[in-house]
């Protein structure tokens, strides 16, 4: 049976099947910037992607900054928890 009549049997669209997830990729991603971000405290966004850049990464800026951001928000609330306790 071909992939276009089973999606069709089953009212799925074709892309559905041929889907394929790219989150592994961002999450190493994600850990590489926390890295970064941890052993070179001072640099922004902007540094990080151009060490990311270096290394072969082919990322967007935007990209870069919204999951650097995420990392710093966590960075943050650590350091807060920490100051608390």
């Amino acid at each position: 049976m071909s992939i276009r009549r089973a999606c069709a049997t089953f009212r799925i669209d074709t892309s559905l099947y041929h889907y394929r997830s790219k989150r592994g990729e961002q999450a190493d991603l994600k850990a590489r910037i926390r890295e970064i971000a941890q052993m070179r405290v001072r640099y922004g966004y902007r540094r990080v992607h151009v060490l990311l850049r270096r290394e072969g990464w082919v990322v967007n800026p935007k990209r870069i900054y919204r999951l650097y951001e995420m990392g710093h928000q966590l960075r943050n609330g650590e350091a807060d928890k920490q100051a608390i306790q």
